[in-house]
C-alpha cells in the first residue's frame, strides 16, 4: 500500500469517526431530550394525582370510602329512593364515564347533571373546589384503575 493510500484511508476512516460521533452525539440528546420531556410531565402529574389524594380524603372519602370502596350495596336503592354512594375503585361503574361527565357530576351534582327530577344525595362542589382541583381528584380517581380500565375510560373520553 502506497503512503497515499494509507493517508487516503487515514482520512476516511478519520470522516467516518466524526460522522459516528456526530450521529451517536445526536441521539444521546434525543434520548435525553425525550426523557426530560416525559420525566417532566410525570412529576407533574404525580404531584398533581397526589393535591388530588388529599382532596379525595378531604371531600369525597366520607361518602365513597378511603379506599374508594363506596357504601355497601351501592346498586340498591336506600329508604329515601336514592342511590348510595357508588365505589370508585374498578369495582365501581365511574371508569365508564368520560371525563367531562364525571368533571360536571363533581362540579354541578348528580342531580343537575342528569335532570328530569332524579334525586341524588351527591352535590355539587362548584363552591368548594375549583375546576383544577376538580381534576386533581379525577386524576386520583384514575390513577388507581388497573390499565385495562384507564384505556377504557381513555377512550370513552376521547369519543365523547
Amino acid at each position: 500500500m502506497t503512503e497515499d493510500s494509507e493517508e487516503r484511508l487515514r482520512g476516511i476512516s478519520r470522516t467516518h469517526l466524526v460522522f459516528v460521533m456526530a450521529v451517536s452525539l445526536s441521539l444521546a440528546l434525543l434520548f435525553i431530550w425525550q426523557f426530560g420531556k416525559k420525566h417532566a410531565t410525570s412529576a407533574d402529574s404525580t404531584r398533581t394525582i397526589e393535591a388530588g389524594r388529599g382532596l379525595y380524603a378531604d371531600h369525597c372519602a366520607s361518602c365513597h370510602g378511603a379506599s374508594l370502596e363506596g357504601q355497601p350495596d351501592w346498586q340498591s336503592p336506600l329508604p329515601s329512593g336514592r342511590l348510595p354512594a357508588p365505589p370508585h375503585d374498578a369495582s365501581g361503574h365511574t371508569w365508564h364515564h368520560p371525563d367531562e361527565l364525571l368533571f360536571r357530576i363533581v362540579k354541578e351534582g348528580t342531580a343537575a347533571v342528569v335532570g328530569g327530577g332524579y334525586e341524588s344525595d351527591m352535590p355539587g362542589f362548584a363552591r368548594v373546589l375549583s375546576d383544577a382541583e376538580i381534576r386533581a381528584v379525577l386524576a386520583f380517581i384514575r390513577s388507581t384503575w388497573p390499565e385495562r380500565e384507564r384505556r377504557y375510560q381513555s377512550e370513552v373520553s376521547r369519543r365523547d
